[in-house]
């Protein structure tokens, strides 16, 4: 009786829910595979694999020669100011609008609740501009500033700078709320600004974690700029676009292998600034 009493108390009270939700994702994972028609096995056909071994084989050797390298140092050198410039603007868009959107900086909390309410009322229209900024991805936004300002980088550093903008707000206020507020409420309370409570109540507590969310953004818009190169915003992925039409195979190579590069660098030099604010 007490060998059964413990292989009772032994069991996950909690087994049978989660392998109810288990089958349950399952049963709805399965129409939007049928939905997507992925069909990975079409990968491995003798007809597919021999088409993608014939292109694959015309990577290689990669393209060396002088004016193509001149050509890829600049492109590349355009894809790195490319998402800086645009990191840069968005954070111009980003911090004022993740000041007026958190909570942790309302006066609401410490006046009456008719403020509160006025406070709902201005953040609203913030937090909703940043949704309407994030919510349309910056390929898009890209596609419609070549448009209006042609081929070229400035496309592409308006576009991340509109999208990331969004992003960087919405989760600026986000951290900026789960900092511990008490230092922020003194010092409203003793009659200081937001801004001063800001700078000394909640920045010095959310300063970590805000960097990393900038540093990993960055390496982020590196990737993005390189995808809206595809859309003539220059940079890298307008030289990939312009070589696989020409079907120039050793370029792509290279140029793959500097992105490649251009991608460690970028996460080497987040890794080490995270370092030194750890």
């Amino acid at each position: 009786m007490i060998r059964q009493s413990s292989q009772w108390q032994s069991r996950d009270p909690a087994a049978l829910p989660r392998a109810l939700i288990t089958l349950l994702l399952i049963a709805l994972l399965w129409p939007g595979l049928q939905l997507a028609e992925f069909r990975p096995q079409v990968l491995f056909s003798s007809q597919n694999l021999d088409t993608m071994g014939r292109f694959l084989a015309g990577f290689w050797p990669p393209a060396r020669d002088a004016d193509f390298l001149r050509l890829l140092g600049k492109a590349t050198l355009e894809t790195l100011a490319m998402a800086t410039a645009g990191m840069t603007l968005a954070l111009l868009l980003a911090i004022p609008a993740a000041l007026l959107a958190t909570r942790a900086l309302s006066v609401s909390r410490l006046l009456s609740d008719r403020a509160g309410v006025l406070g709902q009322f201005l953040r609203y229209p913030v937090r909703l501009l940043l949704m309407v900024l994030r919510s349309i991805p910056e390929i898009v936004w890209a596609l419609l500033f070549v448009r209006a300002v042609g081929l070229g980088p400035t496309a592409g550093v308006l576009a991340i700078a509109i999208t990331y903008s969004g992003m960087l707000g919405k989760v600026y206020a986000e951290i900026l709320e789960s900092v511990d507020p008490a230092p922020a409420r003194a010092l409203l309370l003793a009659g200081s600004s937001r801004l001063s409570a800001f700078f000394y109540g909640l920045l010095p507590n959310a300063a970590q974690e805000l960097t990393s969310y900038t540093l990993y953004r960055w390496e982020c818009a590196v990737r993005a700029s390189v995808v809206m190169g595809f859309v003539g915003a220059g940079g890298l992925g307008q030289m990939i676009d312009l070589s696989l039409r020409m079907f120039a195979g050793g370029e792509v190579a290279s140029i793959l292998m500097t992105f490649l590069l251009l991608v460690l660098l970028a996460d080497q030099i987040s890794l080490q600034l995270r370092r030194r604010l750890a």
